[in-house]
């Protein structure tokens, strides 16, 4: 018995000590009402709803915020806004931005073409959007856009992406140096 005991105790400490090393990869607040939310109008805690986020709480070795900018956006009554004082430039949870598979939403599942688009204001910062079909094991992302370019007025951006049988739509941006950046009016549409 005091072996089994000892053991169990071990099994504990150690499964305690994996958990609270586990690193939170991102946020998502879920609202299945909101829809796709591409307008990021709908938001909880701070965050627009239906989205997995990179954020401050989730992203180690940089200094940003997001902000719900209710100044400058492009429709509804609200932008995303990525405030960035450093960043890593790795891309993926290692760096401010964005994903999704959008589950909560319908997977956009293959085989089909989907036109994803979205409106930019860039202000200093490298920003790269990538998309492509996924599934659990494999999948194909396209970088479509990777650029410090200056965007001081709205600009639209619209790219196609094939998804392949058995594969869903995934969709990942991030910021990947300092500066402000601003997206609206994201949407999804099946061609």
């Amino acid at each position: 018995m005091k072996r089994y005991t000892r053991s169990c105790l071990t099994f504990l400490v150690l499964f305690s000590i994996l958990l609270t090393s586990c690193r939170q990869l991102s946020e998502k607040v879920t609202d299945s009402s909101a829809g796709l939310n591409g307008s990021f109008e709908v938001t909880q805690n701070g965050i627009p709803v239906n989205w997995l986020l990179y954020t401050p709480n989730t992203v180690s070795n940089a200094d940003f915020k997001i902000v719900l900018d209710t100044i400058i956006y492009k429709e509804g009554k609200q932008s995303l806004k990525f405030d960035i004082t450093s960043c890593r430039a790795d891309g993926g949870w290692n760096s401010p931005g964005f994903t999704n598979e959008f589950f909560d939403i319908g997977k956009y599942e293959g085989p089909a073409k989907y036109q994803i688009s979205f409106w930019i204001r860039n202000h200093g910062t490298r920003f790269n959007l990538s998309a492509g079909g996924v599934s659990a094991k494999t999948g194909n992302m396209i970088t479509f856009i990777d650029t410090d370019s200056q965007i001081e007025n709205w600009q639209q951006f619209s790219y196609e992406v094939d998804v392949p049988k058995e594969q869903w739509l995934r969709v990942q941006l991030n910021l990947l140096q300092p500066g402000s950046f601003w997206i609206d009016d994201f949407r999804i549409e099946k061609l």
